[in-house]
């Protein structure tokens, strides 16, 4: 709940790509970091990935549907929708725990969150 707090707050002052690049960034650091460190330094790290995808989720739903005009139901929808892929990381990262150990695993997550950070930065009008 604070991030989404956090989250809202931050919308009123920059753009919401800005916001996600930069949360997705800091997601990617902490696995990292997470996945360099042990004990409940690495798990205080973990947990901090939640307050990132916190402030993301509906930062990405926003920038999704932004441009789609009459379309934006529809655009709604499949973005529901597509939030299966969610299902189908969790599994793989655990065939890559079981077989490379879980450092190895946390990669794909950090993978992920790279991806969104370049999409978020994707969406930040440019100054030109």
């Amino acid at each position: 709940m604070v991030g989404r707090f956090v989250g809202s707050g931050l919308m009123q002052r920059w753009a919401p790509g800005k916001i996600l690049g930069l949360f997705a960034s800091f997601a990617a650091m902490l696995v990292v970091a997470s996945a360099v460190s042990s004990g409940i330094l690495a798990l205080v790290f973990l947990l901090a990935v939640g307050l990132m995808n916190s402030v993301m989720f509906p930062t990405i739903f926003t920038l999704g549907i932004e441009e789609l005009g009459e379309l934006k139901p529809l655009g709604s929808g499949l973005l529901c929708t597509a939030i299966v892929g969610g299902a189908f990381i969790p599994p793989l990262m655990g065939a890559i725990a079981g077989s490379g150990g879980f450092a190895l695993a946390l990669l794909l997550p950090m993978v992920c969150y790279a991806y969104i950070a370049w999409y978020g930065r994707k969406c930040v009008p440019s100054l030109d």
